[in-house]
């Protein structure tokens, strides 16, 4: 099960990682966060993408 969530986790991050950003930036540029909600998940969007790229990045470096 671990190896399967990193596997998810690194899947997300390189499929996803621009349209989250993406969307996330026009989102900011055009409302106003007012609902925390909004907040948490553009949060926990980041957060799903940078560890799917720590975790790709010290995978890549143990194998140097």
């Amino acid at each position: 099960m671990k190896t399967f969530l990193k596997y998810f986790t690194i899947w997300i991050s390189q499929n996803l990682a621009i349209p989250f950003w993406t969307v996330g930036h026009i989102h900011l540029m055009t409302s106003v966060y007012e609902d925390i909600l909004e907040i948490i998940a553009s949060c926990g969007m980041n957060l799903i993408v940078a560890a799917g790229f720590f975790i790709e990045y010290f995978e890549n470096h143990k194998k140097k």
